[in-house]
This record gives C-alpha cells, sequence and structure tokens, in this order.
C-alpha cells in the first residue's frame, strides 16, 4: 500500500507540472527586475498624429467664408453641390508619417497635435490662397484595452482628441472583478520597443499620475489576480480522479487475492 501512495503520489506532482499553467490567461507579463518607463507630465500633452491615423481634412478660404474643392471642375454640377455641402475628404498618414495633401503633395505631420498640424497647414496654404482655414481630425483613433478577464479585451475608439487613460477604461465597462487596480500596464509605441508605463490606480494619488491623454493604438492591460484555491481544484480534478480510480483497482485486487 504504500508503494501504491507514493506511485500516487509521483504521478500526481508529474500531472500538475506537465499541465498547461494554472494562470495562461495572463499576458504581457515582466520580470521581477523590469523597469517601467516614467510616465510622461499631462499637464500640457495632447493627441499627437500617428502613421495609419486617417485625417478628415476641410478648407477654407478668407478666414472660413468659403469652402476650397479641389476636385471642382468647371460645370461639374456634382462637385459643386459637394461645396456647397462643404464636403469632407478624408486621408491617410503614410507609415513615414507623411500626408498625401491636395496641392501640397506629401507633408510631413506626424508627432503633432491637432492644432499644430492645422496651423502648419494654413501656413502652407497661405502662399496659394487668402486667409486659409483648416480643419483637421482624426477618424480612427483606437486603443486596445483588456480590463482583467478572460475573453473582454475591447477595442475603443477615441471620439475626443483628449482622452484619458480612466475615460478609456471607463468606456470599456471600468476594471474587470478580477483586475488588479494597482497593476495597470500601458503599452505605447512598437512593440519592438515599446515604452511601458505601471499604472496604480488603486489609490487616489496613483490616480493623480494616471491621467495620460491615450495615444493611437496605446495597449491598456490590466493584470489579473493570479491563480485561485478554486482554480488549483479545477486543474488537479482529472489527477485525483485517476488517482481514486487506482486506489480503488488496488483495493478490489487485495481483496480478491
Amino acid at each position: 500500500m504504500k508503494k501504491l501512495f507514493y506511485l500516487s503520489g509521483f504521478i500526481v506532482l508529474i500531472g500538475l507540472f506537465s499541465c498547461k499553467p494554472l494562470n495562461p490567461s495572463i499576458m504581457l507579463k515582466t520580470n521581477k527586475d523590469f523597469v517601467f518607463d516614467t510616465p510622461p507630465e499631462t499637464s500640457d500633452v495632447e493627441y499627437k498624429i500617428a502613421p495609419n491615423d486617417v485625417l478628415s481634412f476641410r478648407l477654407y478660404t478668407n478666414d472660413g467664408f468659403r469652402l476650397i474643392d479641389f476636385t471642382t471642375s468647371t460645370g461639374n454640377t456634382n462637385n459643386q453641390a459637394m461645396m456647397q455641402n462643404n464636403a469632407l475628404f478624408t486621408y491617410l498618414v503614410e507609415y513615414d508619417g507623411f500626408c498625401n495633401l491636395p496641392i501640397l503633395g506629401r507633408t510631413q505631420i506626424a508627432n503633432m497635435t491637432i492644432r499644430e498640424a492645422e496651423l502648419l497647414l494654413e501656413e502652407k496654404y497661405a502662399e496659394l490662397y487668402i486667409d486659409p482655414f483648416v480643419l483637421l481630425d482624426v477618424t480612427n483613433r483606437r486603443v486596445t484595452i483588456f480590463p482583467g478577464s478572460e475573453g473582454t479585451g475591447k477595442v475603443i475608439t477615441l471620439n475626443n482628441n483628449n482622452t484619458t487613460l480612466i475615460e478609456a477604461i471607463a468606456q470599456a465597462g471600468g476594471l474587470a472583478t478580477r483586475g488588479k487596480a494597482y497593476k495597470i500596464k500601458l503599452i505605447r509605441g512598437s512593440l519592438k520597443d515599446p515604452k511601458v508605463y505601471l499604472i496604480d490606480l488603486s489609490t487616489i494619488e496613483g490616480a493623480k499620475k494616471a491621467d495620460l491623454i491615450l495615444q493611437a493604438n496605446d495597449i491598456i492591460y490590466v493584470e489579473p489576480i493570479g491563480v485561485t484555491t478554486r482554480q488549483v481544484i479545477a486543474e488537479a480534478s482529472p489527477i485525483v480522479s485517476v488517482l481514486s480510480s487506482l486506489i480503488t483497482l488496488y483495493l478490489v485486487i487485495r481483496n480478491l487475492n
């Protein structure tokens, strides 16, 4: 019986260590000695245009008196109707930060705020038009949020230019029950060499440092609570079942003998 007990214990250990991890849903792990980046100051930070942004673009002359329609040709009633309806045009910011705009051609506008880009374009169009007035907006700003529970990741569209981390989490429905409010990772930039900020929203003091303006393609990852007792029992149940069967079989064989 003692040998069977040792053998059963050995089987249990092999089963536990050979199975998949007990918390396989945890992503984006960092080592204990990982040095997180220092969050930027938030007092004067605004959204900055990034590659792959889609810009809505309108250009007026005489400080907004008349819309300039670049597609207009003489006698084209469709284009004239577009002018009267303040037609909206969209343009892609290419991978290198340039945007191919009417008349100006490829213009570098990445890493500028919306207002900075508007002022730049107004300056360039001033060489061609009287008192140009430019209106820009980014129509596809998105961030990815994992609120701390399996299967609840979301892609959120940022409707405002200055959407903060807390606002985006609220749009996603808030933190999950198993989410760690004190361990929120904000991952920004290229995944080959990203900046990783560690945010603590569990206290007011931590929240004061978390009023960050989100940028396009930011990833917000709320680390979930680790393995619970219930999960351990669930993972070990198949092994315990096999062990119970072995013991039952052993007792039956011994009684027969």
